[in-house]
Protein backbone atom coordinates (compact mmCIF):
# COMPACT_ATOMS: atom_id res chain seq x y z
CA UNK A 1 0.00 0.00 0.00
CA UNK A 2 0.98 3.67 -0.91
CA UNK A 3 -0.38 6.27 1.90
CA UNK A 4 -0.73 10.08 0.54
CA UNK A 5 -0.07 12.47 3.67
CA UNK A 6 -2.80 15.25 1.73
CA UNK A 7 -1.54 18.38 3.57
CA UNK A 8 -4.14 21.29 3.81
CA UNK A 9 -7.22 19.35 3.45
CA UNK A 10 -9.87 21.42 4.13
CA UNK A 11 -8.94 24.07 1.31
CA UNK A 12 -10.18 23.83 -2.04
CA UNK A 13 -7.46 21.70 -3.71
CA UNK A 14 -6.67 19.22 -0.24
CA UNK A 15 -9.99 18.31 -0.05
CA UNK A 16 -10.47 17.20 -3.73
CA UNK A 17 -7.25 15.68 -3.14
CA UNK A 18 -8.40 13.99 0.12
CA UNK A 19 -11.49 12.69 -1.66
CA UNK A 20 -9.47 11.28 -5.01
CA UNK A 21 -6.46 9.45 -3.12
CA UNK A 22 -9.40 7.76 -0.34
CA UNK A 23 -11.12 6.02 -3.32
CA UNK A 24 -7.87 4.56 -5.18
CA UNK A 25 -7.34 0.89 -4.79
CA UNK A 26 -3.77 0.31 -3.40
CA UNK A 27 -3.48 3.54 -1.19
CA UNK A 28 -4.21 4.73 2.18
CA UNK A 29 -5.13 8.64 2.40
CA UNK A 30 -4.60 11.15 5.14
CA UNK A 31 -5.61 14.53 5.71
CA UNK A 32 -3.70 17.13 7.62
CA UNK A 33 -5.45 20.21 8.76
CA UNK A 34 -4.93 22.80 11.38
CA UNK A 35 -8.73 22.42 12.71
CA UNK A 36 -10.86 19.27 13.24
CA UNK A 37 -11.75 17.23 10.33
CA UNK A 38 -14.38 14.87 9.26
CA UNK A 39 -12.30 12.71 6.03
CA UNK A 40 -14.23 11.06 3.61
CA UNK A 41 -14.97 7.04 3.60
CA UNK A 42 -11.29 5.04 3.21
CA UNK A 43 -9.58 8.42 4.63
CA UNK A 44 -7.91 9.20 8.31
CA UNK A 45 -7.57 12.43 10.12
CA UNK A 46 -4.56 14.46 11.25
CA UNK A 47 -5.16 17.46 12.80
CA UNK A 48 -1.75 19.72 12.85
CA UNK A 49 -0.17 23.37 12.68
CA UNK A 50 1.96 23.67 10.25
CA UNK A 51 3.82 26.23 11.63
CA UNK A 52 4.29 24.69 15.02
CA UNK A 53 7.28 22.84 14.39
CA UNK A 54 8.04 20.59 16.89
CA UNK A 55 4.81 19.45 16.81
CA UNK A 56 4.94 18.35 12.91
CA UNK A 57 8.31 17.10 14.02
CA UNK A 58 6.71 14.45 16.87
CA UNK A 59 3.44 14.01 14.61
CA UNK A 60 5.87 13.10 11.55
CA UNK A 61 9.31 12.10 12.51
CA UNK A 62 8.22 8.52 13.73
CA UNK A 63 5.87 7.35 10.85
CA UNK A 64 7.61 4.84 8.61
CA UNK A 65 4.45 4.59 5.85
CA UNK A 66 3.74 7.66 4.20
CA UNK A 67 5.19 7.68 0.52
CA UNK A 68 3.69 10.75 -0.71
CA UNK A 69 3.06 14.12 0.15
CA UNK A 70 0.63 16.29 -1.78
CA UNK A 71 1.08 19.85 -0.34
CA UNK A 72 -1.50 21.98 -0.64
CA UNK A 73 -2.00 24.19 2.10
CA UNK A 74 -1.01 27.96 1.91
CA UNK A 75 -1.26 30.98 4.44
CA UNK A 76 -3.37 33.43 3.59
CA UNK A 77 -3.16 36.89 5.73
CA UNK A 78 -6.68 37.33 6.96
CA UNK A 79 -8.26 40.58 5.64
CA UNK A 80 -5.37 40.93 3.38
CA UNK A 81 -5.84 38.49 0.21
CA UNK A 82 -4.15 39.86 -2.80
CA UNK A 83 -2.29 42.68 -0.88
CA UNK A 84 -0.72 39.71 1.53
CA UNK A 85 0.51 37.85 -1.92
CA UNK A 86 3.95 40.20 -2.03
CA UNK A 87 4.22 40.02 2.14
CA UNK A 88 7.41 39.03 3.06
CA UNK A 89 6.20 37.86 6.67
CA UNK A 90 3.41 35.77 4.21
CA UNK A 91 6.02 34.32 2.37
CA UNK A 92 8.23 33.21 5.37
CA UNK A 93 5.40 31.44 6.97
CA UNK A 94 4.57 29.49 3.80
CA UNK A 95 8.09 28.48 3.25
CA UNK A 96 8.05 27.62 7.30
CA UNK A 97 5.30 25.54 7.03
CA UNK A 98 6.74 23.34 4.31
CA UNK A 99 9.53 22.72 5.29
CA UNK A 100 7.80 21.39 8.65
CA UNK A 101 5.93 19.09 6.96
CA UNK A 102 9.06 17.38 4.47
CA UNK A 103 12.02 17.84 6.92
CA UNK A 104 10.55 15.10 9.32
CA UNK A 105 9.42 12.99 6.17
CA UNK A 106 12.65 13.15 4.55
CA UNK A 107 15.50 11.64 5.99
CA UNK A 108 17.33 8.44 5.32
CA UNK A 109 15.62 5.33 5.04
CA UNK A 110 12.36 6.88 5.44
CA UNK A 111 9.50 5.63 3.08
CA UNK A 112 9.16 9.11 1.10
CA UNK A 113 9.03 8.39 -2.50
CA UNK A 114 7.36 11.65 -4.15
CA UNK A 115 6.19 14.98 -3.37
CA UNK A 116 3.71 17.13 -5.26
CA UNK A 117 3.52 21.06 -4.24
CA UNK A 118 0.91 23.88 -5.83
CA UNK A 119 2.22 27.48 -8.02
CA UNK A 120 0.06 29.04 -9.89
CA UNK A 121 -0.80 31.56 -12.22
CA UNK A 122 1.34 34.13 -10.22
CA UNK A 123 4.68 32.00 -11.15
CA UNK A 124 4.19 34.52 -14.50
CA UNK A 125 3.07 37.24 -13.00
CA UNK A 126 -0.23 37.30 -13.37
CA UNK A 127 -1.11 39.54 -10.66
CA UNK A 128 1.57 42.29 -10.84
CA UNK A 129 1.68 42.40 -14.58
CA UNK A 130 -1.03 43.89 -16.79
CA UNK A 131 -0.27 41.21 -19.49
CA UNK A 132 0.97 38.09 -19.87
CA UNK A 133 2.68 36.73 -23.22
CA UNK A 134 0.57 34.19 -24.89
CA UNK A 135 0.66 31.47 -23.80
CA UNK A 136 2.98 31.37 -20.62
CA UNK A 137 5.11 28.31 -20.39
CA UNK A 138 6.63 26.09 -17.87
CA UNK A 139 10.38 26.29 -20.01
CA UNK A 140 10.46 30.56 -19.54
CA UNK A 141 12.90 31.73 -16.23
CA UNK A 142 11.54 32.44 -13.47
CA UNK A 143 9.63 35.69 -13.76
CA UNK A 144 11.74 38.51 -11.46
CA UNK A 145 9.33 38.91 -8.38
CA UNK A 146 9.69 38.07 -4.98
CA UNK A 147 7.12 35.39 -3.99
CA UNK A 148 6.89 32.41 -1.95
CA UNK A 149 6.34 29.66 -4.71
CA UNK A 150 10.17 30.57 -5.39
CA UNK A 151 11.06 29.88 -1.47
CA UNK A 152 9.38 26.41 -1.98
CA UNK A 153 10.80 25.22 -4.93
CA UNK A 154 13.96 26.13 -4.33
CA UNK A 155 14.07 24.33 -0.62
CA UNK A 156 12.03 21.53 -2.53
CA UNK A 157 14.94 21.07 -4.93
CA UNK A 158 17.76 21.40 -2.26
CA UNK A 159 16.39 18.87 0.11
CA UNK A 160 15.63 16.86 -2.60
CA UNK A 161 19.25 17.01 -4.00
CA UNK A 162 20.30 16.19 -0.26
CA UNK A 163 18.49 12.73 -0.14
CA UNK A 164 18.33 11.31 -3.97
CA UNK A 165 15.75 9.33 -2.85
CA UNK A 166 12.52 10.28 -3.64
CA UNK A 167 11.11 13.42 -6.27
CA UNK A 168 8.80 16.04 -6.70
CA UNK A 169 6.40 17.58 -9.24
CA UNK A 170 4.88 21.65 -9.73
CA UNK A 171 1.76 22.03 -10.51
CA UNK A 172 0.87 25.45 -11.61
CA UNK A 173 -3.10 25.16 -11.68
CA UNK A 174 -5.34 28.19 -13.20
CA UNK A 175 -8.23 29.72 -11.30
CA UNK A 176 -9.77 26.72 -8.89
CA UNK A 177 -12.84 25.78 -8.13
CA UNK A 178 -14.59 23.29 -6.21
CA UNK A 179 -17.10 22.52 -3.27
CA UNK A 180 -14.55 23.51 -0.47
CA UNK A 181 -16.43 25.79 2.46
CA UNK A 182 -14.57 28.78 3.85
CA UNK A 183 -11.72 28.44 1.58
CA UNK A 184 -9.74 31.66 0.65
CA UNK A 185 -9.51 30.92 -2.52
CA UNK A 186 -12.84 29.20 -4.09
CA UNK A 187 -15.34 31.89 -5.80
CA UNK A 188 -17.85 29.05 -5.74
CA UNK A 189 -19.57 29.34 -2.51
CA UNK A 190 -19.42 33.45 -2.71
CA UNK A 191 -20.95 33.77 -5.81
CA UNK A 192 -24.26 30.87 -4.53
CA UNK A 193 -24.37 33.58 -1.62
CA UNK A 194 -24.60 36.65 -3.78
CA UNK A 195 -27.13 34.52 -6.01
CA UNK A 196 -29.35 33.41 -2.97
CA UNK A 197 -29.11 37.32 -1.85
CA UNK A 198 -30.49 38.62 -5.05
CA UNK A 199 -33.25 35.36 -5.48
CA UNK A 200 -35.11 36.75 -1.92
CA UNK A 201 -35.40 40.13 -3.27
CA UNK A 202 -36.76 38.89 -6.32
CA UNK A 203 -33.64 40.19 -8.65
CA UNK A 204 -32.06 37.56 -11.33
CA UNK A 205 -28.47 37.11 -11.35
CA UNK A 206 -26.34 40.32 -12.59
CA UNK A 207 -22.67 39.57 -13.06
CA UNK A 208 -21.06 41.90 -10.58
CA UNK A 209 -17.27 41.38 -12.29
CA UNK A 210 -15.54 44.19 -14.20
CA UNK A 211 -14.67 43.98 -18.27
CA UNK A 212 -13.90 41.00 -20.44
CA UNK A 213 -11.23 38.82 -20.71
CA UNK A 214 -9.90 35.35 -21.55
CA UNK A 215 -9.24 32.95 -18.96
CA UNK A 216 -9.02 29.39 -17.78
CA UNK A 217 -10.43 27.55 -15.26
CA UNK A 218 -9.58 24.02 -13.17
CA UNK A 219 -11.41 21.74 -11.37
CA UNK A 220 -10.12 21.03 -8.55
CA UNK A 221 -11.13 17.02 -9.17
CA UNK A 222 -8.85 17.33 -12.16
CA UNK A 223 -6.10 18.78 -10.39
CA UNK A 224 -7.09 15.37 -7.75
CA UNK A 225 -6.49 13.39 -10.96
CA UNK A 226 -3.49 15.10 -12.06
CA UNK A 227 -2.14 14.65 -8.49
CA UNK A 228 -2.22 10.63 -8.57
CA UNK A 229 -0.96 10.39 -12.01
CA UNK A 230 2.13 12.70 -10.95
CA UNK A 231 2.52 10.41 -7.99
CA UNK A 232 3.58 7.27 -10.03
CA UNK A 233 4.69 8.40 -13.34
CA UNK A 234 8.00 8.86 -14.07
CA UNK A 235 7.34 11.68 -16.45
CA UNK A 236 6.55 13.55 -13.96
CA UNK A 237 9.91 13.44 -11.85
CA UNK A 238 10.77 16.43 -10.93
CA UNK A 239 8.81 18.51 -13.84
CA UNK A 240 6.46 21.60 -13.41
CA UNK A 241 3.22 21.49 -15.10
CA UNK A 242 0.51 24.40 -16.29
CA UNK A 243 -2.95 22.86 -14.95
CA UNK A 244 -6.10 23.66 -16.37
CA UNK A 245 -9.75 22.25 -17.76
CA UNK A 246 -8.63 22.10 -21.52
CA UNK A 247 -10.81 25.02 -22.76
CA UNK A 248 -10.51 29.00 -22.22
CA UNK A 249 -13.90 31.28 -20.83
CA UNK A 250 -14.92 34.73 -20.21
CA UNK A 251 -16.97 35.22 -17.00
CA UNK A 252 -20.04 37.16 -18.97
CA UNK A 253 -19.98 34.68 -21.53
CA UNK A 254 -20.53 31.54 -18.90
CA UNK A 255 -22.45 33.63 -16.59
CA UNK A 256 -25.77 32.19 -18.21
CA UNK A 257 -25.05 29.07 -17.65
CA UNK A 258 -24.26 29.71 -13.67
CA UNK A 259 -27.41 31.47 -13.41
CA UNK A 260 -29.25 28.45 -14.35
CA UNK A 261 -27.46 26.43 -12.43
CA UNK A 262 -28.55 27.87 -9.79
CA UNK A 263 -32.38 28.06 -11.29
CA UNK A 264 -32.24 31.62 -12.03
CA UNK A 265 -32.17 34.38 -14.71
CA UNK A 266 -28.95 36.19 -15.86
CA UNK A 267 -29.85 39.66 -15.68
CA UNK A 268 -27.90 42.45 -17.32
CA UNK A 269 -24.30 43.46 -15.28
CA UNK A 270 -24.21 45.46 -12.20
CA UNK A 271 -20.57 45.82 -11.50
CA UNK A 272 -20.00 45.92 -7.54
CA UNK A 273 -17.32 44.31 -5.22
CA UNK A 274 -18.77 41.22 -3.39
CA UNK A 275 -15.79 41.75 -0.80
CA UNK A 276 -17.64 45.16 0.11
CA UNK A 277 -20.88 43.31 -0.26
CA UNK A 278 -21.52 40.43 1.33
CA UNK A 279 -19.80 41.27 4.66
CA UNK A 280 -23.08 43.41 5.68
CA UNK A 281 -25.37 40.78 4.53
CA UNK A 282 -24.99 38.42 7.64
CA UNK A 283 -28.29 38.86 8.91
CA UNK A 284 -29.96 38.26 5.22
CA UNK A 285 -28.13 35.04 4.91
CA UNK A 286 -29.44 33.44 8.35
CA UNK A 287 -32.70 34.15 7.14
CA UNK A 288 -31.93 32.05 4.14
CA UNK A 289 -29.79 28.95 5.86
CA UNK A 290 -33.04 28.98 8.25
CA UNK A 291 -35.62 29.25 5.31
CA UNK A 292 -34.37 26.49 3.47
CA UNK A 293 -32.96 24.68 6.28
CA UNK A 294 -29.54 24.49 4.76
CA UNK A 295 -26.83 22.72 6.26
CA UNK A 296 -24.35 25.54 5.72
CA UNK A 297 -22.55 27.66 8.51
CA UNK A 298 -24.75 30.13 9.47
CA UNK A 299 -21.61 32.01 10.31
CA UNK A 300 -21.02 33.22 6.62
CA UNK A 301 -17.32 33.81 7.13
CA UNK A 302 -17.10 30.32 7.65
CA UNK A 303 -19.12 29.75 4.72
CA UNK A 304 -17.12 31.32 1.94
CA UNK A 305 -14.06 32.96 3.74
CA UNK A 306 -11.99 35.79 1.82
CA UNK A 307 -13.27 33.77 -1.21
CA UNK A 308 -15.69 37.56 -1.86
CA UNK A 309 -12.83 39.00 -2.43
CA UNK A 310 -11.24 36.07 -4.63
CA UNK A 311 -13.52 36.67 -7.40
CA UNK A 312 -13.74 40.51 -7.35
CA UNK A 313 -10.11 39.88 -8.14
CA UNK A 314 -10.69 37.09 -10.53
CA UNK A 315 -14.03 39.13 -12.42
CA UNK A 316 -11.65 42.44 -12.66
CA UNK A 317 -13.65 44.35 -10.42
CA UNK A 318 -12.87 47.66 -10.44
CA UNK A 319 -10.59 47.37 -13.71
CA UNK A 320 -10.93 49.07 -16.67
CA UNK A 321 -10.98 47.48 -20.23
CA UNK A 322 -9.63 45.91 -22.01
CA UNK A 323 -7.78 43.77 -20.23
CA UNK A 324 -5.46 41.04 -21.90
CA UNK A 325 -5.99 37.20 -22.02
CA UNK A 326 -4.05 35.11 -19.55
CA UNK A 327 -3.29 31.79 -20.88
CA UNK A 328 -0.94 29.32 -19.60
CA UNK A 329 0.06 26.43 -22.09
CA UNK A 330 -0.69 22.58 -20.69
CA UNK A 331 0.47 20.74 -23.60
CA UNK A 332 3.47 19.71 -21.93
CA UNK A 333 1.50 18.01 -19.15
CA UNK A 334 -0.43 16.21 -22.38
CA UNK A 335 2.48 15.32 -23.68
CA UNK A 336 3.92 13.62 -20.56
CA UNK A 337 0.64 11.33 -20.21
CA UNK A 338 -2.08 13.03 -18.38
CA UNK A 339 -5.20 13.92 -20.55
CA UNK A 340 -7.78 14.50 -18.28
CA UNK A 341 -9.75 17.28 -19.22
CA UNK A 342 -13.29 19.09 -18.59
CA UNK A 343 -15.93 21.80 -20.29
CA UNK A 344 -15.65 24.78 -18.44
CA UNK A 345 -19.82 25.36 -18.32
CA UNK A 346 -20.30 21.60 -16.95
CA UNK A 347 -17.67 22.21 -14.44
CA UNK A 348 -19.70 25.39 -13.07
CA UNK A 349 -22.73 23.16 -13.43
CA UNK A 350 -21.42 20.00 -11.07
CA UNK A 351 -20.10 22.82 -8.66
CA UNK A 352 -23.59 24.59 -7.77
CA UNK A 353 -25.00 21.64 -8.31
CA UNK A 354 -23.02 19.54 -5.55
CA UNK A 355 -23.42 22.49 -3.03
CA UNK A 356 -27.44 22.04 -3.47
CA UNK A 357 -27.18 18.50 -3.10
CA UNK A 358 -25.49 18.87 0.04
CA UNK A 359 -27.92 21.74 1.17
CA UNK A 360 -25.47 24.11 1.35
CA UNK A 361 -27.09 26.18 -0.80
CA UNK A 362 -31.20 26.37 -1.61
CA UNK A 363 -32.46 23.51 -4.75
CA UNK A 364 -33.88 25.82 -7.33
CA UNK A 365 -37.46 25.57 -7.94
CA UNK A 366 -37.45 23.05 -9.87
CA UNK A 367 -35.55 20.85 -7.69
CA UNK A 368 -37.76 21.67 -5.04
CA UNK A 369 -40.90 21.16 -7.19
CA UNK A 370 -39.60 17.85 -7.47
CA UNK A 371 -39.19 17.05 -4.40
CA UNK A 372 -42.07 17.85 -3.85
CA UNK A 373 -43.65 15.73 -6.13
CA UNK A 374 -42.42 13.06 -4.24
CA UNK A 375 -43.28 14.00 -1.09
Amino acid sequence: MSTALIVGATGVVGQACLRHFASLPGWNAIGVARRAITPPPGAQALQLDLQDGAACAAALGARDDITHVVYAAVYEQPGGLVGGWRDQEQMRINLTMLRNVVEPLSRPGDALRHVTIMQGGKAYGVHIHPQIAVPARERWPRDAHENFYWLQEDFLRERQAQSGAWHFTIMRPRIVFGDALGSHMNPIPAIGVYAWLRHEQGLPLAYPGGPARVNQAIDADLIAQACAWAAESPNARNETFNLDNGDVFVWQNVWPAIADALGMPAGAPEPQSLAALLPTQQQAWERIVDKYQLAAPRDLTAFIGQGAAYADFQMNHGREGPLAPVIMSSVKIRQAGFHACIDTEDMFRKWFGRLQERRLLPPSAQARANEDMEE
